[in-house]
């Protein structure tokens, strides 16, 4: 308990009544000079002005609370004016005299925002390995749909019934789909915080079952060797822009992420080695991810090279050389060509490799590497990397083989590959 009479008429241990007040003028501080020790010019009531050897002016204010002294930073000199500082010695005192103590309490909010949600998940975030589009969705997350609620509350103060009623908040506007990613990033930050010693349970893990299930939708894929051979001659026909076209036929010999195929850079082909090395700060996982090319798709890069070699992006956008194709470049190609999208994606080509590789019989190991999945196993992932491209190589040009058994009009039904 502040024993508040000690404020008036005190004297601290150097003999400075706390009482007496206004002994400073701005005169007689701008003619103040920097000394080489720090010194003080007082004005009383336990304010003065401390003046530092770099000519550095900054507001002090002691006080005594019981038998113990305080003293709190008022801000610095001319920014904060005499006038100023002596009104916020008003306040202080003030406060003191209602049994406040100030520095405690700045003490206590530099505690609360060290320990706050949005510090702690900005710490968080910039330790991820988010490729730039992952990252970006998640700033949005935070800062648009966390933070305006629970941004402020230390992490050790929230609840699970706070939390539901944040997420409830996006399920009354129909998105139950952000509901759930909201919590699963609110989950990551909090277990983060336990882990750095900040918080000791995430109140997250209360909350299964309480938000409304979501209906998961696979992306739509064409997978049945009939349908593969029409949408292959679909391809072929397609009539419209050159660099739209060999996307569009490189999509099936690649089955990598739409991002990667449309942002290829020149950089990462070598066609006489036949290879494409994607860089990793251009891959989900981040991590560098080669692709052995069949003969096939090299044909269609030297066809196009002649077109877009000079420049950085193997499938530039039509309008400008300097950015890659859109996003929906090729899905609007897979309209035009009569597919919707309950039909086939874009992302679908991946799905449609992964299932007929495996129905031919490949090894699951080798569709998951070349699908650049996440091995779990960090020493049987570099093994794996390490030892296993021959096996990658005359995989994938045995499934462009397959391809183009299947445009032609053989092989339609899988067969399992002899071990």
């Amino acid at each position: 308990m502040l024993k508040t009479g000690t404020i008036t008429g005190t004297e601290t241990p150097d003999g400075y009544d706390l009482a007496a007040t206004d002994f400073l003028t701005e005169a007689r501080i701008r003619r103040a000079r920097p000394k080489e020790r720090p010194y003080k010019l007082r004005d009383g009531g336990g304010l003065y002005l401390l003046i530092t050897p770099t000519d550095a002016k900054q507001w002090r204010l002691r006080y005594v609370v019981g038998s113990r002294e305080s003293m709190v930073s008022l801000g610095t000199y001319p920014a904060t004016s005499l006038k100023a500082a002596r009104a916020k010695r008003t306040e202080l005192r003030a406060a003191l005299e209602v049994g406040k103590d100030p520095a405690a309490e700045r003490r206590a909010e530099r505690a609360n925002t060290a320990n706050a949600f949005e510090t702690i998940a900005r710490e968080w975030l910039a330790k991820q390995p988010f490729a730039p589009k992952t990252l970006a969705k998640a700033v949005w997350t935070f800062e648009d749909l966390l933070f305006p609620y629970i941004g402020s509350r230390p992490v050790t103060a929230l609840t699970a019934p706070e939390l539901l009623e944040v997420f409830r908040r996006l399920e009354s506007r129909g998105k139950h789909e952000t509901a759930h990613r909201s919590k699963q990033r609110v989950g990551q930050v909090l277990r983060y915080a336990i882990a750095t010693g900040r918080a000791e349970r995430d109140p997250t893990a209360d909350l299964r079952g309480a938000l409304t299930p979501i209906k998961v939708t696979n992306r739509a894929a064409v997978t049945d060797p009939r349908e593969v051979a029409q949408l292959l001659r679909a391809l072929d026909g397609y009539q419209g822009h050159a660099i739209v076209e060999a996307a569009l036929k490189m999509a099936p010999l690649v089955f990598v992420r739409p991002g990667e195929l449309r942002a290829a850079e020149w950089a990462e082909i070598n066609l006489d080695a036949a290879e494409w090395r994607i860089a990793a700060h251009r891959t989900k996982m981040r991590r560098p991810h080669l692709v052995p090319l069949a003969k096939q798709a090299v044909a269609i890069l030297r066809e196009i090279e002649p077109l877009t070699g000079r420049g950085r992006y193997v499938f530039p956008s039509p309008r400008t050389s300097q950015r890659p194709l859109s996003d929906n470049a090729i899905t609007a190609a897979l309209r035009r060509i009569g597919y919707t999208g309950e039909q086939m994606s874009w992302h679908g080509f991946r799905a449609m490799a992964s299932t007929l590789l495996n129905e031919l019989g490949f090894p699951p190991d080798i569709i998951e590497l070349q699908l650049a999945h996440q091995e779990r196993n960090e020493v049987r992932a570099a093994y794996n990397r390490a030892q296993r491209l021959e096996e990658r190589r005359k995989m994938m040009q045995a499934w462009a083989d397959y391809l183009d058994g299947l445009r032609s009009g053989a092989n339609v039904v899988p067969f399992r590959r002899p071990a």
